[in-house]
């Protein structure tokens, strides 16, 4: 049905349909299962994410113990009201982080694109629950929209840190979860495609340096900095702000840039924050000496 972002919105705009209904049919025409059965499968998806939301909002703390306990402190801070930036984007970083966290700890994610970037889309979802009060399907719907935009990023360019960088995890992420704020809240598909462009041309380039090897530093506070750009970009699409290069160039100047990046900087923790004395330093400390040199 749709290979692209134009195709989508194209036929989106031209049936009347919201976004996440044409992913719905390319679904069952690409898996050959029944509405029901895809439905289901996605419900139970939101299900997990809701409750590695509040495992991580409880605080946890992961093996390694380079990570847990940032959740918790973020919703701390925003129940004494002095925070600087708005409640909702705090609250949506903090759900990104709580996520992220769980994965750290060893536990049950739903991968959004990836296991690296699964904060992002629950983070923002649950929050902006708090403002629009949707309803079930309404959140399933989100999940099914990002999940279009997800399709298009893994089909045409790259959600592998190993192969595009973090700006192809958490960027993806991100652009997938504004994409999907604007359809929530009652945006267009246009303005859907224009969120997720602003978002991902701003995360254009961003490495993925994995300290000690491990998905936990600096990826679950990258998880929380997409969580944020994700929120502004949908805003600003619902403002009117268009991207001025087309979401699906900017797909593809993504994965131009991946291809050239250095190995280093592609999940190898050779370079970038993970070759830092400090990086190198907590690699000793967790596996042994030998491992820090």
């Amino acid at each position: 049905m749709f290979r692209n972002v134009a195709e989508l919105v194209e036929i989106a705009t031209t049936r009347n349909l919201p976004i996440s209904e044409i992913m719905i049919e390319q679904e069952i025409e690409i898996t050959g299962r029944t509405r029901r059965e895809i439905i289901a499968q996605m419900d139970n998806n939101l299900t997990v994410m809701e409750q590695a939301v509040e495992r991580g909002l409880n605080g946890v703390v992961s093996h390694s113990g380079l990570t847990g306990g940032d959740a918790v402190l973020l919703q701390d801070y925003i129940k004494k009201g002095n925070f600087l930036s708005g409640e909702i984007i705090l609250d949506a970083v903090s759900k990104a982080v709580a996520t992220n966290e769980v994965n750290a700890a060893m536990g049950m994610i739903c991968a959004t694109p990836t296991a690296g970037s699964a904060g992002v889309v629950p983070g923002t979802l649950f929050a902006v629950k708090n403002k629009l009060n949707p309803t079930r399907e309404q959140m399933i719907a989100f999940l099914f929209t990002s999940g279009a935009f997800g399709f298009v990023v893994a089909n045409n360019a790259s959600i592998s840190g190993a192969a595009g960088g973090c700006q192809a995890e958490v960027g993806s992420a991100a652009g997938m979860a504004a994409a999907a704020i604007v359809e929530i809240a009652g945006g267009t598909p246009e303005q859907s495609a224009h969120a997720m462009a602003i978002t991902l041309k701003n995360m254009l380039g961003l490495v993925c340096d994995p300290v000690a090897g491990l998905v936990e530093v600096p990826c679950v506070k990258r998880n929380a900095m997409g969580a944020a750009n994700a929120m502004i970009a949908a805003d600003m699409a619902l403002a009117g702000i268009k991207s001025r290069i087309p979401c699906d160039e900017v797909i593809d100047s993504m994965y131009r840039i991946g291809l050239a990046m250095p190995v280093a900087l592609k999940e190898t923790a050779r370079g970038g924050l993970a070759a830092t004395p400090t990086g190198k330093r907590l690699e000793a400390e967790i596996f042994g000496a030998a491992a820090g040199k």
